[in-house]
């Protein structure tokens, strides 16, 4: 279905989003530009705290939200989620699988079977378990965007990241099979791939402090660490009319970083 120029824009207005992981650091950011640009947005999470104050933020904006503590690793639980948005919001337009358990921790070999299955429920199997929830519906209408939230781990073999760059490998794998399966039916399904963006996540491993961010800055091509704001602001783009002849893509946003490692 072609777009007119005209209705080819940022804007949200009209739309029901739901953000995994929208409690903190990139969620969060992406969540309140949805709302800024017209969305009303769902957030998940583990955290009932966060997600109530991030769904305030939300409502400060004019718009609707509601904050639903999940485990998007169980299925029930995601169903639950679906479910319960679909109900008070209204169908979802927008999936945003963000959620993420942090990427560093022993090598390959030296983990078990807990920390891999940790990882790989968190990351992976929570992505397929909430675009199996949504799909039907987004189907049902013939139009939806699906973003995955991957991370420049999926392209290299960093040290300290083996499970969670193979778990947002297979994110990557994921989103380029469910967008061919989905282009038929008008939903597009794309993956932003950060790099180093300072979250809380980021802070357990190189340290929170001025200088702890100073020094990762100089090492970026183009002199500073991320802000959540960057990733939202592409993430923007990929769920809006904006990108509407865009589908299956990894985009990193990481500032150069990839080619200098």
């Amino acid at each position: 279905m072609a777009i007119e120029a005209s209705k080819a824009s940022l804007s949200l207005a009209g739309k029901v989003a739901l953000v995994t992981g929208g409690g903190t650091g990139i969620g969060r950011s992406i969540a309140l530009e949805f709302a800024r640009q017209g969305a009303n947005v769902a957030v998940s999470g583990r955290r009932p705290e966060p997600l109530k104050k991030v769904a305030e933020e939300i409502k400060e904006t004019g718009r609707d939200s509601i904050a639903v503590p999940t485990d998007v690793s169980k299925k029930s639980e995601v169903d639950q989620l679906v479910t319960t948005v679909n109900q008070t919001l209204g169908k979802i337009d927008i999936l945003v699988n963000n959620a993420a358990n942090g990427g560093s921790g022993p090598s390959l070999l030296d983990s078990d079977e807990q920390r891999w299955d940790e990882i790989i429920d968190t990351n992976l199997k929570s992505v397929y378990l909430c675009c199996h929830a949504v799909g039907p519906t987004m189907i049902e209408r013939g139009s939806g965007s699906i973003l995955n939230i991957s991370s420049i781990a999926s392209l290299r073999a960093s040290e300290g990241a083996r499970i969670y760059g193979i778990a947002k490998a297979g994110m990557n794998f994921l989103t380029r099979g469910l967008a061919v399966d989905l282009a038929p039916h008008n939903i597009r399904v794309n993956c932003i791939a950060p790099g180093a963006v300072q979250t809380d996540m980021l802070a357990a491993d190189v340290g929170d402090t001025p200088e702890s961010w100073e020094q990762l800055g100089n090492f970026i091509p183009l002199g500073r660490v991320g802000q959540p704001i960057d990733i939202a602001a592409t993430a923007l783009f990929l769920v809006s009319d904006a990108s509407n002849y865009v589908t299956s893509q990894l985009i990193t946003v990481d500032a150069g970083l990839t080619e200098k490692m």
